[in-house]
Order: structure tokens, then C-alpha cells, then sequence
């Protein structure tokens, strides 16, 4: 059973869900999924990402793996030391830094190394976690501060080095499509009785019909009674991407499958998923505002779309063996010796590197431009290939 929320926490759920009525009536009482799903995350000073409850750790809704084990940053560090090595410098841009903790973590690898870049920027569209994150930085990488600059845009000018995307895809809104009685419909977003409800209808844009169809009949063609979702922002995130980055690496990290896999037939009610303090449900609609809503990743389609917006790939791994490779035992052979130290890294370790934990459903997938160096993260184990 999920926790009850406070009733601040109804009251502004409430807020929110007055917002979302006033745009459904604005639309003629019917829109897309991913209409409503950006503005339960994302409504200005409502959606769940931008206003100010805790997301993150014990007291949130959920735990991401840079709070786990400093093991974490470690790795992703020494990935962005053999980038940043070989332009002779660089800069790095994180998407969405979350509690600033793998920020902090990689700056001080690198200066440990020194290989700080030039300027770490960090885009973030919340208010609240720009100054959770100030502080937590402030407080831990206090002599690199005037390297650290937030954005709430993308930047002005291309970048050379490496721009980081961890858990940044599964908050794109998804639309929602059904294979029906050889028909491809949406489903879309309404009110009625007091409450939002979806209603299966022709798709609102060519764009979803193209992709639905594609999916269906690559994979679907004998299945009835299927729904699933897809991204329709990819492919001008991508070009947005490929513009900013002039030189480097794009490194993404996040949970999902190759498209073979996304779209089987036996998974035939989709990936969306709900999260409230540490609880996974599958009610988008249950108090918005107040818990993330997500969507796996399409691999496949992420490599199509990257690819497309004139983006190299480099490398496809489980997040396991990326770990592995940027030098996950060696980081755990130099740790504290004294056992209960020990015991709490190999159970953080256990956790982020084990197939029926994070290991095998977060992938990590890279991207260059103009750079060609294999890069340290794929040599164990490079999947491109299964895409």
C-alpha cells in the first residue's frame, strides 16, 4: 500500500491537477499522453520536477546510483578524463544533476587527477534543485565553485569535452499508442467523473502513426490488445545535442532495452512507471506532482535518432561491465580495509553491478564527434552490434 501523502502535499497535488484540467479544456477536452505527462513534471512551479519536494534518497521517491557508491562518479570520471586528456581540455555539461553529489564526486576525481575542466556547467529547469545543489557543492568542491555554472538553457556557444544524461531520457513525456483489432490508436488524456481517464482515438499526428506503424510491423503484426509507448522527442533532442556539442563525447546512461526487446509481444502493457517514496505502481494519474512518472528507453531508437542528427556511435554496454571498465576493482581495491567499510562497498557494488539489480537494465550508450578513440568504457563488453 502506498504512503498517504500530507495534506500540503494533496493541496498542492490539487493545484496542479487544476492546471492540468484548465489545458485539457483549453485543447477541447482531449489531448496527448506526453502532453500530460510534461505538465505533471515539468508545469512551472507545480510539475514534479520543478517544485520543491525531496526526490531523491531516503526521504524521497526514489534512489539513482551516483547515492549509492561514490563508485559511481569514479568511473564516469575516468570516462571523461580520457576524453578531456586527449582534446588537451575541455568542459563538461551535465543534464539535470539531481542532488549535486555526482558532481561533486567527478570534480573532485578530476582534480585528484588533475584534469578539472574548464568549466562545469549544469543545466537544471528547477529552481529547488539549483540551490539544493549550490549548497551540497558549495559545501564539497567549495576551491572549484567558480568552474560550476548552471544553465536553464542550452548553451550559447558548442562545447569541446564531455556532456553527461544520467536517468534524463526516462522523464521525457512518452506518447501512448494501442494495437487494436488491427488498428492503431492513441490514448489520449481526458476528465470524467472527477477524475482523468484515457480514451483510445485515431492518432493525433502523423508523427505517432509513422512510428506505431513501423513498430507494429516489425514486431506486432500477429498480437491484438498491446499498448506501449513511444518518444516523439528524440530526434530534435538529438539535433539540439549535435549542435551544442562541438567536440567530445555524449554519454548517456539510463534503463531500457533494444527495440526487439522493448516492443515483444509479451510485453504487451508497455514501461510506464509510477514512483512515490520508494513505491513503484503503474497510476500515472494518482496525485500529480507529487511522484515521477517514467518510460524505459528504446535503445534502438535512441542510436537511430542520435545517428541521424549526425552523432558517431561509440559504444553500447550494460551498466555493469562500463563500470567494469573504467576501473570499477581498482577503485574498490584502494578503499578503507576495515570490514563493516568493506561490507557496505561490495553491497553498493552488488547493487549497481548485479543482473537482477541495476547491472543489466541500466545501459550506458556513447556518442562522439569528431573524436575517434575507443573509449575506455566500452572495452569489455561493446553491444552496439544487438541495437
Amino acid at each position: 500500500m502506498l504512503p498517504t501523502p500530507s495534506t500540503i502535499a494533496i493541496e498542492h497535488s490539487e493545484r496542479l491537477t487544476y492546471t492540468i484540467r484548465q489545458a485539457l479544456q483549453a485543447a477541447g477536452g482531449l489531448f496527448s499522453f506526453a502532453d500530460y505527462m510534461n505538465l505533471a513534471l515539468y508545469a512551472p512551479g507545480l510539475g514534479y520536477y520543478v517544485a520543491g519536494a525531496h526526490k531523491l534518497g531516503a526521504a524521497g521517491d526514489f534512489i539513482t546510483a551516483p547515492e549509492i557508491s561514490p563508485v559511481y562518479a569514479h568511473c564516469l570520471a575516468t570516462q571523461c578524463i580520457q576524453v578531456l586528456t586527449e582534446l588537451g581540455h575541455g568542459d563538461i555539461l551535465e543534464l539535470g544533476a539531481g542532488s549535486g553529489k555526482m558532481a561533486g564526486d567527478i570534480l573532485t576525481v578530476l582534480a585528484q587527477q588533475d584534469c578539472l575542466p574548464d568549466h562545469y556547467y549544469i543545466l537544471e529547469i528547477s529552481p529547488d534543485l539549483t540551490q539544493r545543489q549550490r549548497e551540497y557543492l558549495t559545501t564539497h568542491c567549495p576551491d572549484w565553485m567558480d568552474r560550476i555554472h548552471w544553465l536553464t538553457h542550452w548553451p550559447a556557444t558548442p562545447l569541446r569535452g564531455v556532456i553527461l544524461a544520467n536517468e534524463v531520457l526516462d522523464a521525457m513525456p512518452v506518447h501512448q499508442f494501442v494495437w487494436h483489432n488491427q488498428r492503431i490508436f492513441e490514448l489520449c488524456v481526458g476528465w470524467e467523473n472527477g477524475q482523468f481517464i484515457t480514451h483510445p482515438v485515431p492518432p493525433l499526428t502523423t508523427d505517432l502513426t509513422s512510428a506505431a506503424e513501423v513498430i507494429v510491423n516489425r514486431y506486432l503484426s500477429q498480437t491484438d490488445d498491446y499498448y506501449s509507448e513511444i518518444n516523439l522527442n528524440l530526434a530534435g533532442w538529438f539535433t539540439s545535442i549535435s549542435t551544442i556539442l562541438q567536440q567530445g563525447l555524449l554519454l548517456l546512461i539510463d534503463y531500457g532495452f533494444p527495440q526487439a526487446e522493448y516492443y515483444h509481444p509479451t510485453r504487451h502493457q508497455g514501461t510506464l512507471m509510477c514512483h512515490y517514496r520508494h513505491h513503484a505502481h503503474p497510476d500515472p494519474f494518482l496525485w500529480p506532482g507529487l511522484q515521477d512518472v517514467t518510460a524505459h528507453v528504446d535503445f534502438t531508437d535512441v542510436l537511430h535518432k542520435a545517428v541521424a542528427a549526425g552523432l558517431t556511435p561509440s559504444g553500447y554496454t550494460s551498466q555493469a561491465y562500463f563500470l567494469l571498465s573504467c576501473g570499477m576493482d581498482e577503485w574498490l581495491a584502494n578503499q578503507p580495509s576495515d570490514p563493516r567499510s568493506r561490507l557496505q562497498q561490495h553491497q553498493a557494488i552488488q547493487r549497481l553491478t548485479l543482473p537482477s539489480e541495476m547491472g543489466e537494465l541500466f545501459k550506458v550508450i556513447g556518442f562522439t564527434k569528431h573524436f575517434t578513440k575507443p573509449l575506455l568504457g566500452f572495452q569489455f563488453d561493446n553491444r552496439l552490434g544487438r541495437l
